[in-house]
């Protein structure tokens, strides 16, 4: 049986494990989870009721929690780009980075989204503010470590950059990164440039309208 994906094209969970399948061009069928697609949703619930997206599945084993996935398929699929190092300290700077994206980008942004989705104005401009100072910090720090890397981790695209190309898209969204941070900036237009990442921001831009922060008219 070929590889499932359960997800949503414009998540950025959900593409940040479409990055790792692209980068290593492995088949798999992906099944969009929307009101219109009950069965897939009925499917999707049976395997994982905890109501968490994306989900891989691997013919019997469900495999859950995007770095894990990425994880899973490297050892069970591996392909030609090697996401984690072997060496275990550099494999943990690559986890940690991950990690970081992922909480401290990605939280931040996804809050705003939430204040937003409440319908209160009030609730919205309190979650924009928060998101803002959450995320201009975490941008600062990310500034400092780019410093000499072309990548998150180095030299070589990883778990990492799969985390930070979805989470630094949405966040730029939502707190602008100023101009006073170029090695960022440039990093994010690299990640937009890699083939992998590309075409998953093509294939969520006829759902660009969802965002309720409202989708720039760039990227």
């Amino acid at each position: 049986m070929s590889l499932i994906l359960y997800g949503h094209p414009f998540s950025s969970y959900t593409q940040k494990v479409l990055i790792a399948l692209y980068e290593n061009a492995l088949p798999f069928t992906f099944r969009c989870l929307a009101p219109d697609m009950p069965r897939h949703l009925q499917e999707w619930l049976e395997r994982w009721p905890l109501r968490k997206f994306p989900l891989l599945v691997d013919g019997e084993r469900n495999v859950a929690e995007t770095s894990i996935i990425i994880e899973y398929l490297q050892l069970a699929h591996p392909g030609p780009r090697q996401l984690l190092p072997d060496d275990p300290l550099q494999a943990l700077e690559v986890r940690f980075l991950d990690r970081c994206c992922d909480l401290h980008v990605m939280t931040p942004v996804q809050h705003a989204v939430n204040a937003a989705l409440s319908g209160d104005a009030a609730q919205t401009l309190a979650g924009r503010a928060f998101a803002a100072e959450k995320l201009d910090l975490a941008y600062a720090w990310l500034e400092a470590r780019l410093a000499g890397r072309t990548w998150a981790a180095g030299e070589h695209f990883s778990l990492a950059d799969c985390a930070a190309a979805p989470t630094l898209f949405y966040a730029d969204w939502t707190q602008p990164i100023p101009a006073t941070l170029p090695l960022l900036r440039a990093y994010r237009a690299r990640l937009l440039a890699r083939p992998s990442f590309a075409r998953a921001v093509e294939e969520a831009r006829p759902y660009r309208h969802l965002f309720p922060l409202g989708a720039p008219q760039r990227d």
